[in-house]
C-alpha cells in the first residue's frame, strides 16, 4: 500500500496511458480546450464512481431495511433470524462463533444477507438505482459546466475562475478539486463554450465505463445494527439487549441461555452446567469467583461483571437452547473437554424438542 501511494515508478506507470493519450491528441492537432475537457472527464471518473456507489449503497440500505425480512426490524429481530439460520444449517463451528464472538457473527451474517439480496435483485433493483444515480450526477456536472461558463463570461474571468466555480458547484457530490488538475497545463484555455461542449461529448463514454460495483451497503447496515451494547452475561454469555453501547443502568436480556453452552461448569468438577441463569439466581447455589464464594441469589455482591447485570428469577426457558444442548451435546463436551453429567446431567424432557420446535420457539424472543 505504501509503494502504491509513494513509488514514483508505479505512479508514472499508472499515468503512462493518460500522458500518451494527451500526446496523441496534440499530434493530431487537437485544441488545448479539447484536450483539457477530456482530461477533466477522465479525472472525474473515479469521484463519480465513489459518489454513485455511496448513493446506491444508501438507497439499497433503505430498501433492504424495508423489504429484507431479517433486516427490517431491530437488532432483536435480526438475532432471531441469525438463530433460525444457525438451527437450519446445524453448523457447530458457526454456533461457537456466534456464542463467543457475537459482534463478528452479526457482521458476517449481515454481509451474507446483503450479498444475497444484491445478487437476487441486481437487474430489477440495483442496476436501475445505479443508472438513475449516474444520470442525475451527469446532469449536475453539465449544469455546473454551463453555469461556470456563464460565470466566467459575465466576469471576464479566466480558466482558473471557471475551474473554481465548476469544482465548488460539485463539492457536495464529488471529491474533486482544482488540485486534481495541477499537473495539466491549462492556462491558455479561453474558449469555455467549446470546453463545455467537449465535456458534454466526452462525459457519457467515461460514465458508461463505470462497471466495478464495489458499493458496500452492508457496512451501513452493520453500523446501524452494531452500534449498541455487546456486553455478555457473566453466567451464560447472552448479549445485553440495550441499543446504546455505553448505556446507563444495568445490562439485561429477556431470555437467557443454558449456561453450559459457553463452557460454564460446576465448581471443582468437570461437569458443564445444564441450567439457566434465571433459575440459578432463585436457587440456594453458590457462585465461585477469584474473590470468594457468593450466594447466587445475591450475585451482585460478587462485584465486577456481576454487579452490572439485572437477572430476574424466571422459570420461562426457551426450548431453542434445550434443543441445541441435546443436538450438540457431544460437540460441546469435546469442545470444552468437559461433560454433561451428575449435577450437569441434561434433563430427559429436553430431548423431546425437535429442530422445528426450537425454531418456532424463537417467536417468544421478539423482544430480545
Amino acid at each position: 500500500m505504501f509503494r502504491e501511494a509513494n513509488d514514483p515508478v508505479i505512479y508514472f506507470k499508472k499515468k503512462r496511458a493518460e500522458y500518451y493519450s494527451i500526446f496523441q491528441k496534440y499530434c493530431h492537432g487537437a485544441t488545448l480546450a479539447h484536450i483539457f475537457g477530456e482530461i477533466i472527464c477522465q479525472k472525474l471518473k473515479e469521484p463519480i464512481e465513489q459518489s454513485v456507489y455511496k448513493k446506491t449503497a444508501r438507497d439499497l440500505t433503505y430498501e433492504m431495511r424495508t423489504n429484507c425480512e431479517s433486516l427490517n426490524g431491530n437488532r432483536s429481530n435480526l438475532e432471531k433470524h441469525i438463530l433460525k439460520t444457525l438451527a437450519e444449517k446445524e453448523d457447530f463451528d458457526k454456533y461457537m462463533n456466534y456464542i463467543h464472538n457475537p459482534r463478528d457473527h452479526f457482521k458476517s451474517f449481515i454481509r451474507d444477507e446483503v450479498s444475497r439480496y444484491i445478487t437476487d435483485k441486481f437487474r430489477v433493483s440495483v442496476l436501475p438505482k445505479m443508472k438513475e444515480n449516474i444520470e442525475l450526477l451527469q446532469q449536475k456536472i453539465m449544469k455546473a459546466a454551463h453555469e461556470s461558463t456563464e460565470h466566467v463570461q459575465v466576469n471576464s474571468g479566466d480558466v482558473g475562475l471557471w475551474l473554481k466555480s465548476f469544482t465548488q458547484q460539485l463539492s457536495d457530490e464529488l471529491i474533486f478539486s482544482v488540485k486534481d488538475l495541477r499537473a495539466v497545463k491549462h492556462d491558455d484555455v479561453d474558449d469555455f463554450s467549446f470546453l463545455e461542449d467537449v465535456i458534454r461529448q466526452e462525459l457519457p463514454p467515461v460514465i458508461s465505463d463505470i462497471s466495478n460495483y464495489t458499493f458496500r451497503p452492508g457496512e451501513l447496515l452493520i453500523d446501524h445494527f452494531c452500534q449498541c451494547c455487546w456486553v455478555q452475561c457473566p453466567f451464560c454469555g447472552a448479549v445485553c439487549t440495550n441499543t446504546i453501547e455505553n448505556h446507563d443502568g444495568d445490562h439485561s436480556i429477556a431470555f437467557h441461555r443454558v449456561r453450559g453452552i459457553n463452557g460454564t461448569y460446576s465448581h471443582s468438577t468437570k461437569n458443564l452446567c445444564a441450567d439457566f441463569c434465571t433459575n440459578l439466581v432463585a436457587s440456594d447455589q453458590y457462585l465461585y469467583t477469584p474473590d470468594g464464594r457468593f450466594p447466587c441469589r445475591d450475585y451482585r455482591t460478587a462485584g465486577g461483571v456481576y454487579a452490572d447485570w439485572s437477572i430476574t428469577p424466571d422459570l420461562t426457558e426457551v426450548p431453542y437452547w434445550k434443543w441445541f444442548v441435546c443436538r450438540f451435546q457431544k460437540h460441546l463436551e469435546k469442545y470444552y473437554s468437559k461433560t454433561f453429567e451428575r449435577k450437569g446431567k441434561i434433563p430427559d424432557e429436553w430431548r423431546k424438542y425437535s429442530k422445528l420446535d426450537a425454531i418456532e420457539s424463537l417467536g417468544q424472543c421478539i423482544y430480545w
